[in-house]
């Protein structure tokens, strides 16, 4: 037998807990969307219902609302210790996770659920996909085929808004990307002028920078978030959720004139399953396993979703 010692185990940076362990945490909170609101919230073929909202999203609005009552009496300390009044600084929160996971249904509730608490009453949303650099330049610079990937991004442009926002700039302007034309759509732009909570959903938003040319420290998207949240699923779901919502594109928004994906519109059920498969293989899991799950760990809170979409699990990051 092998008497060498072994080395410990790391403890676990998170408190975990059950579905049912983190609904408790709601506390009295009242539930203020209804089924209409989630209706509207909701992404293409995901079955959220109030049930998920209150167990889930409810507890976590809350303790997102007493993390903001926090830092904002952070900063009010400061500026008071430094004779300064510079404004607001807006509290951001950054939302990670894959393609197909269902980020955007929980940024817009979060945004819902966060501007009905007394102390924030104004929440914007901004994602990251509108700092896609345009189509001409990514197959100017062969990146079609990389969408998504962090070189596919104006990360500059995204640290210039993030820094203004945190700055408390007036009316900041962000870009606009359409998922029909699959572009950025020139001259558009949105507004944020501000907020109470900026929520910032993407993809990468979690990966470290990369150590610039002169070996300067380059900052990170993650260095603007006051909280983060990873979703999470297995690869396998995550890819037939996304086989699923092609599927369902296929018979809407892709019939659109103007629609990017118009060519496979036509195609029969085996060939648009193929196609789809065929995207995520070469796309969309290269950037996970390569990009987007190594930056869980990173997260403050990780939802981990099950083959329903429903949320199984939560994980909180110790203080």
């Amino acid at each position: 037998m092998d008497q060498r010692a072994r080395p410990a185990a790391l403890a676990s940076p998170y408190h975990r807990f059950s579905r049912s362990e983190w609904a408790a945490l709601a506390a009295d909170a009242p539930l203020t969307l209804t089924a209409d609101d989630l209706a509207r919230l909701r992404s293409t073929n995901d079955p959220i219902s109030l049930e998920d909202v209150a167990a889930i999203y409810l507890p976590l609005s809350r303790l997102l609302s007493l993390y903001v009552g926090a830092t904002q009496g952070l900063y009010k300390a400061t500026r008071s210790f430094l004779g300064a009044d510079d404004g607001k600084t807006p509290f951001i929160i950054g939302v990670a996770g894959s393609v197909s996971a269902g980020k955007s249904t929980l940024s817009r509730v979060m945004q819902a659920l966060l501007s009905r608490w007394p102390n924030t009453p104004k929440v914007d949303l901004v994602t990251t996909d509108g700092f896609l650099y345009p189509n001409a330049v990514l197959e100017r610079e062969d990146l079609m085929g990389k969408k998504g990937f962090p070189e596919s991004y104006d990360s500059a442009a995204l640290l210039r808004f993030l820094s203004d926002v945190k700055a408390g700039e007036r009316h900041v302007e962000a870009p606009v990307y359409s998922h029909v034309v699959y572009d950025i759509l020139p001259g558009a732009s949105v507004k944020v002028d501000r907020p109470d909570i900026l929520i910032v959903e993407g993809l990468n938003v979690l990966l470290p920078s990369r150590p610039a040319k002169d070996g300067r420290a380059a900052p990170f998207v993650s260095d603007f978030f006051d909280f983060s949240v990873y979703l999470h699923a297995s690869e396998r779901d995550l890819e037939d959720w996304f086989v699923a919502r092609f599927m369902h594109l296929r018979q809407t928004s892709f019939r659109e004139p103007q629609s990017y994906f118009i060519k496979y519109a036509d195609l029969n059920d085996s060939e648009a399953e193929a196609a789809a498969r065929d995207i995520w293989t070469r796309i969309n899991l290269r950037n996970l396993r390569e990009n987007i799950l190594p930056t869980k760990p990173r997260a403050n809170l990780v939802l981990t979703k099950g083959a329903s979409h429903r949320i199984e699990e939560v994980e909180l990051r110790k203080l």
